[in-house]
């Protein structure tokens, strides 16, 4: 309890700083860039409501200086021995393979709560969260250090969680919200610039590259979890350490050769363990089934959000959108 009041101050602490984006633009001490991507804020959650068929709020109406690079430091925890989530549970999102603090050195107090003979651990910031609908989110100065394209992308991928958010299912929720936020993301750009715009082949490269990225998390961690199944008791820590290396090896070696852009040569130089991981898959393990779906909604992309929202009372989404796409492929067939 004490976790979840002391989060629900920081959070009614953050409300309370919010200014309204309109006075920020119009505050002469306001920099031109921050009043540029603060109009283009605005626009992609317009465009969001408007055209993509998510749900309209007044979140991102509003303006929070930080002062400091995230405004949360999130924890995943996996056992070493096999490739699964430690989850946690809270009120109306249910169980979550991930668990929030406002404080990095909370965050890092969490992580040292696991033992590290037992436990992989990993700690990232994150520039922005969800409530859910509950309250109007403000845009964070956190958010203003990205490329225009991708502050657009978070904003429809925050939207997307205030428009459909299943409980106990934060992988399909996050996966979905990233399909939503990329794809999204394309059209607004062609609707705001025309198809072949700088801006798009651009967003085009890097998407390419993210679905290569994709292909890549989901192969390797389908392997690494059968790797475990398969030596279960059998493998030392030597020997656990060298095939997580492995990863990043081919991916240096056969994955970076074919990449348009540099945005993911950082993995690289990552020492990855389970936690890690598993905090990629959660939000890019496998999203073709997503683009499927919008194909079988005549690529328009409201009717694919309506759809989407008739597996919200789904306990088991996943299944179920594969047996949409099964279903509508033997109709074609």
């Amino acid at each position: 309890m004490p976790y979840l009041v002391n989060n629900a101050y920081q959070h009614l602490k953050l409300m309370n700083q919010r200014t309204p984006v309109k006075q920020v633009i119009e505050d002469p001490s306001t920099s031109d860039e921050t009043k540029r991507k603060l109009r283009l804020a605005q626009d992609a959650r317009q465009y969001a409501e408007q055209q993509l068929g998510l749900k309209p709020t007044q979140n991102y109406t509003s303006f929070v200086e930080l002062n400091r690079p995230y405004i949360t430091y999130v924890v995943s925890v996996s056992p070493k021995d096999k490739l699964e989530y430690k989850k946690w549970s809270f009120p109306f999102v249910g169980k979550v393979p991930y668990k929030g603090f406002f404080s990095k050195q909370e965050a890092l107090d969490e992580a040292n709560k696991f033992d590290k003979n037992k436990y992989d651990t990993y700690v990232r910031g994150a520039s922005a969260y969800s409530t859910l609908g509950w309250f109007n989110d403000p845009i964070l100065s956190s958010m203003m250090k990205y490329k225009d394209y991708d502050i657009v992308n978070l904003i429809i991928h925050e939207t997307t969680h205030a428009t459909l958010y299943i409980k106990d299912n934060a992988d399909f929720n996050e996966r979905l919200a990233s399909y939503v936020g990329n794809k999204g993301t394309e059209l607004f750009y062609k609707s705001k610039e025309g198809p072949l715009s700088p801006t798009v082949i651009k967003l085009s490269e890097d998407q390419k590259d993210e679905k290569i990225f994709s292909e890549f998390i989901s192969r390797e961690t389908d392997k690494l979890k059968k790797w475990y199944e398969e030596n279960k008791g059998k493998f030392s820590e030597e020997m656990r350490l060298s095939r997580l290396k492995e990863i990043t090896e081919r991916f240096k070696s056969e994955i970076l050769p074919t990449l348009n852009t540099t945005q993911y040569k950082y993995f690289t130089q990552l020492q990855i363990n389970n936690a890690s991981l598993l905090s990629y898959k959660t939000y890019v393990y496998d999203l073709s089934d997503f683009e499927k779906a919008y194909l079988k909604n005549h690529e328009n992309f409201n009717e694919f959000i309506e759809y989407c929202k008739t597996l919200e009372s789904s306990t088991e989404p996943e299944k179920q959108l594969k047996q949409y796409i099964d279903d509508q492929n033997s109709m074609v067939n």
